[in-house]
């Protein structure tokens, strides 16, 4: 079995973030979310991966490089533009063959992996498995209809009237029945090839497709908010370890993480929580759940639910919580006087303001 990673994509729903830098590197407890879904992908016994890359490729390749530090062996496969999941199986023929393989989306978090998965798809060996969740707002998502039975008979790409509250998770398996499935399709109203038209497509020719209901936590990472999400269930597994400088007057609470070459001052430190290599926390408090990436300074300030990307520096501005800072960000006050705003933001930003 192979694996079919897809690392393409603009990320316009995580900007100003992915403007300069791709979705798929953005750090959940300090490790790039990307990182988490090869990881899985190893555990579970594949080796052989083809990842899809389009405008940040260079990015992606510097990171993940041949993938000999996950166990695995990499081939890029570029895209020119993002035409749908369905066309990025359709570019990957020649990589895939004849084999089976996973589909996994880089951006998408599953806790407790995919080995389970993989084995019962060997075991039994349908055209087609996916994974289903239930959400609360199918309509952004691709949605699956279910008969008495259990059975998967239809199928719909992020449907304005959804036809149940089961979401395709981000993870698919495929026999290489699938290959003449995207060969038939044509392209959604989206302009896009579809996953979901594909699978369908075997429903209708009576191919076998089955489906698993993920009773775990999955998140798709593409916004703000399912991005502390993970980062919060994956700091909940941390275990403590103070390898980094914290003096006599700093006080660290619970599984707090202190990397090597960071240092504590004067500060507390409440966990779960990680401060990256490099970085300096001084007079400041960190609450839980909040990641703290290397080479960043912290100084007479509180945060808390948040994550803040390397190269930073937060100096005398208070609390903050349920952010997302990105690299060599500056957070400094301004005058008292007079009362105003001044601001500075990318494209698609979202601001709260207590005026």
């Amino acid at each position: 079995m192979k694996a079919l990673v897809l690392s393409g994509g603009a990320g316009t729903r995580l900007r100003p973030i992915t403007h300069t830098s791709a979705k798929q590197l953005v750090p959940v407890a300090n490790k790039p979310v990307l990182f988490y879904g090869l990881e899985s992908i190893a555990a579970a016994g594949i080796t052989e991966v083809g990842m899809i890359v389009g405008e940040t490729a260079a990015e992606i390749e510097a990171a993940v490089g041949d993938g000999s530090e996950f166990g695995l062996k990499v081939t890029y496969i570029p895209q020119a533009r993002p035409l749908g999941l369905a066309h990025a199986v359709l570019i990957a023929r020649d990589f895939l063959g004849d084999d089976d393989f996973v589909m996994y989306l880089g951006d998408n978090f599953v806790v407790g992996g995919i080995s389970a998965l993989v084995d019962e798809f060997q075991a039994h060996r349908p055209d087609a498995q996916i994974l289903l969740t239930h959400v609360p707002d199918p309509r952004s998502f691709g949605v699956a209809e279910l008969d008495a039975a259990g059975r998967v008979v239809g199928l719909e790409e992020k449907p304005q009237r959804p036809k149940s509250d089961l979401a395709l998770v981000g993870v698919y398996l495929f026999s290489p029945a699938v290959h003449e499935a995207v060969r038939a399709i044509e392209p959604s109203w989206r302009g896009e090839l579809e996953i979901t038209d594909a699978i369908q497509r075997l429903i209708d020719t009576r191919a076998d497709v089955r489906s698993t209901l993920i009773e775990g936590y999955w998140k798709d990472t593409g916004n703000v908010g399912d991005m502390l999400e993970v980062n919060r269930t994956v700091l909940e597994s941390a275990e403590r370890r103070i390898d980094g400088e914290v003096d006599e007057r700093s006080e660290t609470v619970g599984r707090v993480v202190v990397e090597a070459g960071a240092r504590i001052v004067n500060s507390r430190i409440v966990g779960p929580a990680v401060i990256g290599s490099g970085t300096v926390v001084r007079d400041s408090y960190v609450g839980p759940f909040t990641s703290v990436a290397e080479n960043c300074r912290i100084t007479d300030s509180e945060l808390e639910f948040s994550i803040v990307l390397r190269d930073s520096s937060i100096q005398g501005v208070g609390r903050i919580e349920s952010s997302l800072i990105g690299r060599h960000v500056e957070v400094t006050p301004t005058t008292t006087v007079p009362s105003a705003h001044r601001l500075v933001l990318g494209d698609h930003s979202k601001v709260q303001i207590c005026s």
